[in-house]
Protein backbone atom coordinates (compact mmCIF):
# COMPACT_ATOMS: atom_id res chain seq x y z
CA UNK A 1 0.00 0.00 0.00
CA UNK A 2 1.53 3.23 -1.18
CA UNK A 3 -1.41 5.80 0.28
CA UNK A 4 -0.94 6.66 4.09
CA UNK A 5 -4.25 6.02 5.64
CA UNK A 6 -4.05 8.14 8.68
CA UNK A 7 -3.89 11.54 6.88
CA UNK A 8 -7.27 9.90 5.03
CA UNK A 9 -10.30 11.92 7.02
CA UNK A 10 -13.89 13.21 6.23
CA UNK A 11 -15.20 16.63 8.15
CA UNK A 12 -18.58 16.45 8.43
CA UNK A 13 -21.11 18.81 8.18
CA UNK A 14 -24.52 17.63 9.53
CA UNK A 15 -27.61 19.69 10.52
CA UNK A 16 -27.70 20.04 14.50
CA UNK A 17 -29.04 17.35 16.96
CA UNK A 18 -30.62 19.68 19.29
CA UNK A 19 -32.41 17.95 22.81
CA UNK A 20 -34.93 20.80 22.43
CA UNK A 21 -35.93 19.70 18.88
CA UNK A 22 -36.20 15.75 19.26
CA UNK A 23 -38.99 13.06 20.61
CA UNK A 24 -38.62 12.02 24.20
CA UNK A 25 -39.19 8.51 22.55
CA UNK A 26 -35.85 7.35 20.63
CA UNK A 27 -38.01 5.01 18.91
CA UNK A 28 -39.84 8.21 16.81
CA UNK A 29 -36.30 9.52 16.00
CA UNK A 30 -34.81 6.33 15.34
CA UNK A 31 -38.07 5.98 12.42
CA UNK A 32 -37.62 9.77 11.18
CA UNK A 33 -33.25 8.63 10.66
CA UNK A 34 -34.12 5.40 9.42
CA UNK A 35 -36.95 6.59 6.67
CA UNK A 36 -33.88 9.00 5.65
CA UNK A 37 -31.29 6.72 5.45
CA UNK A 38 -33.71 4.18 3.30
CA UNK A 39 -34.19 7.23 0.81
CA UNK A 40 -30.78 8.46 1.10
CA UNK A 41 -28.36 5.20 1.00
CA UNK A 42 -30.64 3.00 -0.87
CA UNK A 43 -30.72 -0.39 -0.56
CA UNK A 44 -27.84 -0.56 2.21
CA UNK A 45 -29.89 1.72 4.67
CA UNK A 46 -31.08 -1.60 6.58
CA UNK A 47 -27.53 -2.82 6.48
CA UNK A 48 -26.71 -3.46 10.70
CA UNK A 49 -23.58 -4.38 12.36
CA UNK A 50 -24.80 -7.14 14.93
CA UNK A 51 -22.17 -7.96 17.62
CA UNK A 52 -22.66 -10.68 20.09
CA UNK A 53 -19.92 -12.19 22.67
CA UNK A 54 -19.19 -15.68 23.32
CA UNK A 55 -19.20 -17.95 25.95
CA UNK A 56 -15.02 -16.84 26.61
CA UNK A 57 -15.98 -13.36 26.55
CA UNK A 58 -14.58 -12.47 23.30
CA UNK A 59 -16.65 -9.93 21.05
CA UNK A 60 -17.88 -10.97 17.22
CA UNK A 61 -18.95 -8.75 14.56
CA UNK A 62 -20.91 -9.25 11.30
CA UNK A 63 -23.17 -7.18 8.73
CA UNK A 64 -26.67 -8.49 9.04
CA UNK A 65 -30.01 -6.58 8.01
CA UNK A 66 -32.67 -5.20 10.17
CA UNK A 67 -36.16 -6.76 8.68
CA UNK A 68 -38.41 -4.92 10.74
CA UNK A 69 -38.97 -2.22 14.07
CA UNK A 70 -41.61 -1.26 16.31
CA UNK A 71 -41.70 -0.58 19.95
CA UNK A 72 -41.17 -3.78 21.11
CA UNK A 73 -37.45 -3.72 19.27
CA UNK A 74 -35.69 -4.67 16.65
CA UNK A 75 -36.06 -7.76 14.43
CA UNK A 76 -33.25 -9.57 12.13
CA UNK A 77 -33.25 -13.27 10.78
CA UNK A 78 -30.61 -15.70 10.54
CA UNK A 79 -29.81 -19.72 11.27
CA UNK A 80 -30.34 -20.26 14.81
CA UNK A 81 -27.41 -22.85 14.79
CA UNK A 82 -24.55 -20.03 13.18
CA UNK A 83 -22.22 -19.00 15.41
CA UNK A 84 -24.29 -15.97 16.58
CA UNK A 85 -26.92 -17.91 16.92
CA UNK A 86 -25.18 -20.24 19.31
CA UNK A 87 -23.37 -17.18 20.86
CA UNK A 88 -26.57 -15.51 21.85
CA UNK A 89 -27.84 -18.85 22.93
CA UNK A 90 -24.92 -18.50 25.66
CA UNK A 91 -25.70 -14.61 26.03
CA UNK A 92 -28.50 -12.78 25.39
CA UNK A 93 -27.31 -10.16 24.34
CA UNK A 94 -26.25 -7.92 21.65
CA UNK A 95 -25.42 -4.18 20.33
CA UNK A 96 -26.12 -3.45 16.91
CA UNK A 97 -24.73 -0.44 14.92
CA UNK A 98 -25.97 1.45 11.83
CA UNK A 99 -23.81 3.42 9.48
CA UNK A 100 -25.13 6.11 7.08
CA UNK A 101 -22.21 8.12 5.37
CA UNK A 102 -24.58 10.26 2.91
CA UNK A 103 -25.87 11.57 6.24
CA UNK A 104 -23.04 11.14 8.65
CA UNK A 105 -25.17 9.78 11.41
CA UNK A 106 -24.81 6.45 13.02
CA UNK A 107 -27.16 5.31 15.64
CA UNK A 108 -25.70 2.24 18.44
CA UNK A 109 -28.45 0.25 20.39
CA UNK A 110 -28.28 -2.18 23.12
CA UNK A 111 -29.99 -5.22 24.65
CA UNK A 112 -31.51 -8.44 25.48
CA UNK A 113 -32.36 -10.43 22.70
CA UNK A 114 -34.72 -13.12 22.03
CA UNK A 115 -36.33 -15.63 19.63
CA UNK A 116 -39.45 -14.08 17.64
CA UNK A 117 -42.44 -16.07 17.63
CA UNK A 118 -42.70 -19.22 15.07
CA UNK A 119 -45.79 -17.45 13.35
CA UNK A 120 -43.00 -13.91 12.84
CA UNK A 121 -40.48 -16.35 11.30
CA UNK A 122 -43.15 -18.02 9.49
CA UNK A 123 -44.54 -14.70 7.95
CA UNK A 124 -40.92 -13.07 7.01
CA UNK A 125 -40.20 -16.46 5.62
CA UNK A 126 -42.92 -16.88 3.61
CA UNK A 127 -41.93 -13.21 1.81
CA UNK A 128 -38.58 -14.38 0.52
CA UNK A 129 -37.87 -15.10 -2.74
CA UNK A 130 -38.21 -18.53 -3.68
CA UNK A 131 -33.96 -18.86 -3.83
CA UNK A 132 -33.62 -17.72 -0.46
CA UNK A 133 -35.90 -20.03 1.08
CA UNK A 134 -33.84 -22.60 -0.70
CA UNK A 135 -30.57 -20.95 0.42
CA UNK A 136 -31.99 -21.12 4.68
CA UNK A 137 -32.02 -25.05 3.70
CA UNK A 138 -28.97 -25.60 1.81
CA UNK A 139 -26.25 -22.84 3.94
CA UNK A 140 -25.18 -25.04 6.88
CA UNK A 141 -24.07 -21.60 8.07
CA UNK A 142 -20.74 -21.21 9.86
CA UNK A 143 -19.50 -24.80 9.50
CA UNK A 144 -16.51 -25.56 7.16
CA UNK A 145 -16.85 -26.72 3.82
CA UNK A 146 -14.11 -28.00 1.78
CA UNK A 147 -15.09 -25.66 -1.38
CA UNK A 148 -17.58 -24.01 -3.60
CA UNK A 149 -18.61 -27.21 -5.71
CA UNK A 150 -19.66 -28.55 -2.09
CA UNK A 151 -22.15 -25.95 -1.64
CA UNK A 152 -23.61 -25.86 -5.16
CA UNK A 153 -23.84 -29.52 -5.30
CA UNK A 154 -26.06 -29.43 -2.36
CA UNK A 155 -28.33 -25.99 -4.23
CA UNK A 156 -29.12 -28.52 -7.01
CA UNK A 157 -30.09 -31.21 -4.65
CA UNK A 158 -32.53 -29.04 -2.87
CA UNK A 159 -33.55 -27.21 -6.14
CA UNK A 160 -34.74 -30.97 -6.98
CA UNK A 161 -36.10 -32.13 -4.04
CA UNK A 162 -38.34 -29.06 -3.83
CA UNK A 163 -39.32 -28.46 -7.27
CA UNK A 164 -42.82 -27.52 -7.95
CA UNK A 165 -43.32 -27.91 -4.06
CA UNK A 166 -43.93 -25.00 -1.29
CA UNK A 167 -40.74 -24.10 0.91
CA UNK A 168 -41.33 -24.59 4.63
CA UNK A 169 -39.14 -22.59 6.74
CA UNK A 170 -36.55 -24.78 8.80
CA UNK A 171 -36.70 -25.05 12.39
CA UNK A 172 -33.02 -23.92 12.56
CA UNK A 173 -33.63 -20.67 11.19
CA UNK A 174 -35.82 -17.77 12.08
CA UNK A 175 -35.69 -14.09 13.84
CA UNK A 176 -34.14 -12.31 17.05
CA UNK A 177 -35.38 -9.02 18.07
CA UNK A 178 -33.42 -6.98 20.17
CA UNK A 179 -35.53 -5.42 22.99
CA UNK A 180 -33.63 -1.86 22.78
CA UNK A 181 -32.36 -0.44 26.66
CA UNK A 182 -29.68 1.71 25.65
CA UNK A 183 -30.17 4.15 21.91
CA UNK A 184 -27.71 6.51 21.07
CA UNK A 185 -27.74 8.87 17.93
CA UNK A 186 -24.89 10.38 16.62
CA UNK A 187 -24.60 13.22 13.84
CA UNK A 188 -21.51 14.23 12.24
CA UNK A 189 -20.11 17.82 12.86
CA UNK A 190 -17.18 19.79 11.78
CA UNK A 191 -14.07 19.59 13.69
CA UNK A 192 -14.92 16.40 15.73
CA UNK A 193 -17.27 18.63 17.64
CA UNK A 194 -19.74 15.70 17.34
CA UNK A 195 -23.84 15.34 18.50
CA UNK A 196 -24.08 12.23 20.44
CA UNK A 197 -27.74 12.03 21.90
CA UNK A 198 -28.44 8.93 24.64
CA UNK A 199 -31.49 7.60 25.28
CA UNK A 200 -31.25 4.75 28.36
CA UNK A 201 -34.96 2.86 29.48
CA UNK A 202 -36.10 3.36 33.07
CA UNK A 203 -37.85 0.98 35.27
CA UNK A 204 -41.11 1.20 34.08
CA UNK A 205 -40.15 1.55 30.42
CA UNK A 206 -39.96 5.52 30.55
CA UNK A 207 -36.94 6.85 28.67
CA UNK A 208 -34.09 8.99 29.99
CA UNK A 209 -32.00 11.38 27.92
CA UNK A 210 -28.53 12.54 28.07
CA UNK A 211 -26.33 14.80 25.61
CA UNK A 212 -22.93 13.35 25.79
CA UNK A 213 -19.35 14.83 24.67
CA UNK A 214 -18.16 14.28 21.28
Amino acid sequence: MTRNIADIRRDYEGGRLDESQTPDDPFVLFDEWFSLALEKEGEDGNAMTLSTVDSQGRPHGRIVLLKGFDERGMVFFTNYHSHKGSELSNVPFAAITFWWPTLGRQVRIEGPVEQVTHAESDEYFSSRPRGSQLGAWIATQSVVIPDRNWIEERQKRFEQAYEGQEIKRPLHWGGYRITPEMIEFWQGQPSRLHDRLRFERREGGEWSRFRLAP
